[in-house]
Formats: C-alpha cells, structure tokens, sequence
C-alpha cells in the first residue's frame, strides 16, 4: 500500500533496525521521496537506498526514523543488521535538535539522555493504526508457527487463545477461519460477548480446562500456571507471543514435558515487508496531522 503525499517535502533517514526499516526505506523511496540509510548494511537479499554514516543521516535528514523497539536494553540503539553499535548518550541525542524523529517503544530510548527532552521524539508504536496492522500479522505469523510445529491440521484443532486485546481478537477470527473449535480466555463479562459473537466460547482462567492441541498466549503476565497446564496432553503446542514475561508458566511447563515456542516480534520476523509498509503509512499519517 502506497500513499505518497505531494504536499511533504522532506529529506527521510533510516536509522538502524531490522528488515523492517529495509522495506520500510524502500518503499518511501518508490514514492519519490529522499531516503537516506544508515545501520542496516548487513541486509541480505535487500538493499537499502543511500547507505551513509549516521552522523551525514542526522546532518541532511529533517525526518528520522529509529527502529521499532527503537532500544532493547537502553544503553544502545537497536541495530541488528549493523556492524557497528550507536551509545545512547547525550551527544547522541543531540544530533537530532531541530528534527522530526519518529521511533518505535520510544521509553527507554527517551530516559537514556537528558537531551531528548529538547527534540521532537515521538513513538509511532502508540498509533493504533499500527497497533491493529501488526496484531493481524502477529496472528498471521503465530498460526505460520503454529501449523511448521504442530503434527496435525489447524482445522478441527482444539485451540486455546488466551488475552481478547487486539492479537488476541486477530487470532481468534483467524483459526475460527481455518475451522479451528477456538476458546478464548478473557476476564471481561463484555468480551465475552465479542467472543461468543466471533463464533467461540468464552472461558474464564481459572476454569481454563484440557484437552487443547494448540494454545496461544498474549497475554505478558503468567495467566497459565501448574494448574492449567497439568491438564493438558504432551502433544498439546504452546506458543508464546507475549513480551517478557509472558504468560506461560515455563517452570511448570518443562516440568510438565509440555512444548513451548517462543515467538516474539513476529511481525518482523515473518512479515518484514507488510509490517515496514505499516509503519510508513503509520509515519506519513503522523505528518500529515502535523502539517495541515
């Protein structure tokens, strides 16, 4: 999906990330825009247009674009295709004074220097424009994890989800689709009645029963202890897709002989191209807003 819109004038960079930000450059530079580089140069398959260091991107870019988580641990930028590491410190911040940077879980990149109270930093990762898109291709990809690990067919399966925020909601029309039998755990008495509504049942979590062939957890909290997973099979699948800690007691799981697939940012990892489009829709949808 391409937007371009006539009314921006602006020189882009693409600082760091991973082959999202790849897709993500390319296709601002297939809509005519200025695309500068910097950080992914270990990009296989994909070239990013106009590799430069990152101090000439911050010099010649007006808008920038950091990855998504824009940090992991707050001390450097996220920069996995790169083979060179950025510090996050107050001359770093600096660089950007008097730009437009745009970034994804902008938090601890925000707390890393005091200097970035002084830019205009803000989190394309709160829009919920992207929110819903990546929840979609966070189901997409968890059921692609699902059928590469699970012996049997997704159709007629007994699945579990548990969480009915947006992922959850995503997957539970997605297996519905593919003929999946789908219980949803919740603990809202409204989303109950999405679920029922969506064509599954409704289980609170502390009634959660046995006999599933595929669960999906989103929720980052343990919501499925001992108790819950006692009653499952040693055939039954358990994919994680929640951020640390999760909520798959995997103590209690590994003790239990039970499988666990971790399966963080999947969108990244399985939908690289769909989910940089997202972010540049995302970005273009932000200026816009600010501009007129």
């Amino acid at each position: 999906m391409s937007r371009q819109k006539k009314n921006f004038h602006h020189t882009f960079g693409v600082l760091g990330g991973d082959m999202r930000q790849v897709y993500l450059a390319q296709s601002i530079a297939a809509d005519g825009f200025p695309v500068l580089t910097s950080g992914l140069e270990k990009a296989q398959g994909e070239r990013p247009p106009e590799p430069v260091d990152s101090e000439q991107l911050c010099r010649q870019a007006d808008v920038i674009l950091l990855p998504l988580p824009a940090t992991r641990e707050g001390e450097t930028l996220n920069m996995p295709l790169s083979t060179e590491g950025i510090k996050l410190d107050e001359e770093f911040a600096a660089r950007f004074c008097g730009k437009q940077v745009l970034g994804g879980m902008t938090g601890k990149l925000a707390a890393s220097a005091e200097g970035w109270s002084r830019v205009s930093l803000r989190d394309y990762y709160q829009r919920e424009e992207l929110l819903i898109g990546n929840a979609v291709l966070t189901a997409e990809g968890a059921i692609g994890a699902a059928i590469a690990g699970h012996p049997g067919s997704i159709n007629g399966a007994r699945c579990l989800v548990t969480g009915f925020g947006r992922i959850g909601k995503a997957l539970c029309l997605a297996l519905r689709g593919l003929g999946a039998q789908v219980d949803c755990a919740a603990r809202k008495a409204w989303d109950f009645t999405s679920i029922q509504a969506l064509g599954c049942s409704p289980v609170q979590y502390g009634e959660i029963g046995g006999g599933y062939d595929l669960i999906f957890n989103t929720v980052p909290r343990v919501v499925l202890g001992a108790a819950a997973l006692s009653r499952q099979s040693p055939d039954c699948l358990l994919l994680e897709l929640a951020s640390l800690p999760g909520g798959i007691d995997l103590e209690a799981a590994g003790r239990l002989g039970l499988r666990v697939q971790q399966e963080p940012s999947l969108p990244g990892r399985m939908s690289p191209k769909s989910a940089g489009e997202l972010i540049k829709e995302t970005v273009y949808n932000m200026l816009e807003e600010t501009e007129n």
